[in-house]
């Protein structure tokens, strides 16, 4: 049993593992609980959004709360509208009309919510001195004839905007709804169940994004649909985030400057409430485009503190100076231009000491330009590649700033803070990548990380108390939308993700982005093919990744196929709504990937049978072409026909051709092929090696025929269960003479003898007697049997019907065995001792046989 499980086909293996565990709850949204009801009757104290006499409550707000808070506020107003078909009005200081209200603000900065509070109607303990925190509740009549409430109260911006969006999102509307074009989930009505819901503190503080390797897509995409990444593409991102409850942003850095391209970018993410960064070898607020623009008005232009330390300490502070009134996330230290090693100065001892320095410079900076004590400035120094060997050589970090430990660029946390010790004071963060422009070789176009290994090194680092920041590479951010929501998901509540409930998650990913009823399946598939893809990176993935002789290229290839049936199944089964959703999501990265299985499969195929002159090289060299080719239809329907073309240039990376860790110039380039001519074809020559007691041989795959003058060994193509099967043709001549030769190695070369097992085309005793072969090994005793002679109307029932239905006959001999050869290869022959035999597979059995339907995989094979 044992070696049965053992030995379970990668297929079977792959899907089993698609099984969902018994889920535990996880956070998943801001709140644990739902609180929506569609039911109108029974609840009288629900709180009806929309009521079932199709009326809205009214929103109210405070004029004078934050201006992110009212474009919240109008959010939710639209949100509604989506989901119910019916807009409610929006109140400041007009009197309400109705019995009912949802009143939204924030603690401090909305009079009526500071009333209710004073009044003690509204209980503040999860709001009052909290970060980024919400409580949901209903209040009746707060006065005698005012109406009753849904009270959305934050206890600052980004706490209120978080309620606004829970509302919006337990309504139906995804945090996705424009980022890949969910559809609102249609409701006639809605109720706010009562009670009173906090959503309590954020357990990670800073949680967020950057935008990475965006060239050629995301850039490409920017410029054609919004002139480039400026203030109109990050508004939509801002607000991705809020919907996410992120708060954190390193904005596009390839050719791109946040806060010059478009200087309307920074003061609108403090509107909306995004702190913003810069990435871990931009300091102090410059992008890395803004010293190639403008560095010969600094110093000497050289980006070398030792050289030019005042150039650069301008060039810092006129950058604070420009977004000093923004919220921020100050990037402290220095690297080599260009996201290179900072210029060594001949020893690690004087690299951090000179590193130190900067940094002392850099705050006193801060301390000049904020005019505010430097820890009210949040720092960070991100310990990025070699900069963690300066930190692990005992460099001081002061106390008030942040240190940003980093992954492998490949989702595997290098260092973490020791156990019992100290904590630093100004505590840690991590910076983690699902998207990489660099070695061993890039992985940019597809998602090729599987969620449980993000959860398993996420819950690592948060258990060792990195709980300041989480900031994650996410590329051009599509298509990597599903690891994105995960780890923002996570980071509002690292705890109540385990092992147990991450296929839960998966599902629920999908409930909100499709429906509940296509939710397991889709989440099956999603989950799959991340497990797929992290096998080996699209970029990594060749002709020579996985075994071919053993099968094992086969198997995986076919398993990724077979998902992509599943995948193509279930979209052609969705609303037309959902479909344009569905194939960003799940059926474009699994069709693509399964498509890129495919090609180099066919490429393994065409380089082994092209070097064993075999003209079936030909036929996988066309594969080749073909699964090149739909590799640029398939990118060319996401970019042109997703949602009329919305998402243009977001499939334009270059994932073919990889030589080095940079991607090849030019675009894909196909992989070569070798195609054969009929006068190089070579028939025949394999030779077989036994392994765990057994050789399994197709028919075709013989060494050498013997053919007569009037007859010939002929293959009939794809006959049969696996390969083909073989036959001396015509049927009308004579066999004398011929025969076919298989040759082969043995490990068991002590036995006297072996069994030998052959599988026939079910051939019925078209002439009396039925029809004979005879076998024997180099030379040793011959042996012949017939093969159908019981395969009459006697034997109806027992015997010719069961052959007939499974299209084989199945024999088994015993033959001898020669005690020693010339090479140490032992020849088996066969001769037909009538016509119309067709043989489809030859098993030398030395007692590894293992009853398959398909009767074993073939063994491995060299051609001489």
């Amino acid at each position: 049993m044992k070696k049965d499980l053992v030995k379970l086909n990668l297929v079977v293996v792959l899907l089993l593992i698609s099984c969902f565990n018994v889920a535990s709850a996880q956070q998943t949204t801001g709140l644990m609980t739902n609180i929506i009801s569609e039911k109108t009757e029974g609840i009288n104290s629900g709180f009806p959004v929309v009521s079932k006499e199709k009326v809205a409550a009214p929103i109210r707000y405070d004029a004078s709360d934050f201006i992110g808070v009212i474009r919240a506020v109008k959010d939710l107003q639209n949100d509604i509208s989506s989901v119910t078909g019916i807009k409610p009005e929006l109140l400041t200081t007009n009197p309400s009309q109705g019995g009912y209200e949802i009143l939204v603000g924030t603690l401090g900065k909305n009079k009526q919510i500071d009333q209710l509070a004073s009044s003690g109607k509204l209980n503040t303990k999860d709001l009052k001195g909290k970060w980024e925190s919400f409580v949901i509740t209903t209040i009746d009549n707060p006065k005698k004839s005012g109406p009753k409430l849904l009270v959305i109260a934050g206890s600052d911006k980004r706490g209120t905007i978080y309620g606004i969006y829970e509302l919006s999102r337990q309504l139906g509307v995804s945090p996705w709804y424009w980022w890949a074009d969910v559809p609102a989930k249609k409701r006639a009505v809605a109720y706010v169940l009562p009670g009173r819901y906090a959503s309590g503190e954020p357990k990670v503080k800073y949680r967020g994004i950057f935008i990475n390797d965006e060239a050629p897509c995301f850039s490409g995409w920017a410029k054609e649909k919004f002139g480039g990444a400026n203030s109109k593409v990050y508004s939509h991102m801002f607000e991705l985030l809020l919907r996410l409850r992120a708060n954190y942003l390193w904005p596009a850095m390839w050719g791109n400057a946040f806060n010059e391209d478009d200087p309307e970018s920074p003061r609108i993410a403090d509107e909306y409430g995004i702190v913003m960064g810069t990435s871990h070898h931009e300091p102090m607020m410059r992008a890395q485009k803004e010293w190639g623009k403008h560095r010969k008005n600094y110093g000497n232009g050289e980006w070398n503190y030792k050289t030019n330390e005042a150039g650069l300490k301008k060039f810092w502070e006129d950058g604070l100076e420009r977004n000093k009134n923004y919220e921020n996330i100050v990037t402290m230290g220095m690297r080599g231009d260009g996201d290179l090693p900072m210029q060594d100065l001949g020893s690690a001892e004087a690299n951090f000491k000179e590193l130190e320095r900067i940094m002392n410079d850099q705050r006193e900076i801060i301390k000049k330009v904020t005019k505010k004590p430097i820890n009210q400035t949040p720092q960070i120094w991100a310990l990025y590649s070699e900069v963690l060997e300066y930190f692990d050589q005992g460099m001081k970090v002061p106390d008030d700033m942040t240190i940003l430990l980093c992954d492998d660029n490949w989702g595997n946390v290098r260092r973490l803070p020791e156990l019992g010790a100290k904590k630093h004071p100004g505590g840690y963060g991590i910076y983690y990548h699902v998207d990489l422009h660099g070695a061993p070789r890039a992985y940019q176009w597809l998602n090729m990380t599987q969620i449980p290994h993000m959860w398993e090194q996420l819950q690592l680092t948060y258990s060792y108390g990195v709980d300041k920041i989480w900031i994650l590479n996410v590329g051009d951010l599509k298509p990597n939308e599903y690891p994105l929501d995960f780890f923002l998901t996570m980071a509002w509540n690292p705890t109540s993700f385990n092992e147990n409930n991450l296929q839960e998650y998966a599902r629920k990913f999908c409930e909100e982005q499709f429906t509940a009823a296509e939710a397991t399946e889709a989440a099956e598939i999603l989950s799959m093919y991340c497990k797929f893809n992290s096998l080996i990176t699209a970029e990594m993935l060749d002709d020579k990744t996985y075994n071919l002789e053993s099968g094992e290229f086969l198997q995986v290839k076919d398993a990724y196929l077979a998902l992509e049936t599943r995948a193509l199944r279930q979209y052609m089964g969705l609303s037309q709504e959902y479909k344009d959703t569905y194939k960003q999501l799940i059926l474009h990265p699994v069709r693509a990937m399964a498509n890129l299985y495919d090609m180099y499969y066919a490429l393994a195929m065409n380089k082994k049978l092209a070097a064993e002159k075999d003209i079936k090289a030909n036929y996988w060299a066309d594969q080749v072409d073909v699964c090149f080719q739909r590799d640029a239809d398939f990118s060319k329907d996401y970019n042109q026909n997703i949602s009329g073309g919305k998402w243009n240039h977001l499939m334009d990376q270059t994932h073919i051709g990889y030589k080095s860790w940079d991607e090849p110039r030019g675009g894909n380039v196909k992989p070569k092929v070798t195609r054969i001519t009929p006068d190089e074809a070579k028939k025949g020559g394999y030779v077989f090696d036994e392994k765990n007691r057994i050789v399994v041989m197709e028919g075709e795959h013989y060494f050498a025929v013997k053919n007569n003058q009037k007859t010939n060994w002929t293959v009939i193509p794809d006959l049969g269960r696996t390969l083909s099967g073989i036959a001396l043709m015509p049927y009308n001549e004579s066999v004398n003479g011929t025969e076919i030769e298989y040759k082969m190695n043995f490990e068991s070369k002590t036995a006297e003898n072996v069994k030998l097992r052959v599988f026939f085309d079910c051939t019925l005793p078209f002439k009396k007697g039925g029809q004979s072969v005879s076998a024997s090994f180099n030379g040793a005793k011959e042996e012949s049997w017939n093969i159908n002679d019981q395969l009459t109307w006697q034997n109806n029932y027992s015997k010719m019907y069961p052959a007939g239905a499974a299209r084989m006959i199945e024999t088994t001999v015993t033959l001898e065995l020669p005690k020693n050869t010339n090479d140490g290869s032992y020849t088996l022959k066969i001769k037909p001792l009538d016509p119309g035999i067709v043989i489809y597979k030859v098993i030398v059995d030395f007692g590894g046989f293992e009853e398959t339907h398909l009767k074993m995989p073939e063994s491995q094979y060299k051609k001489q």
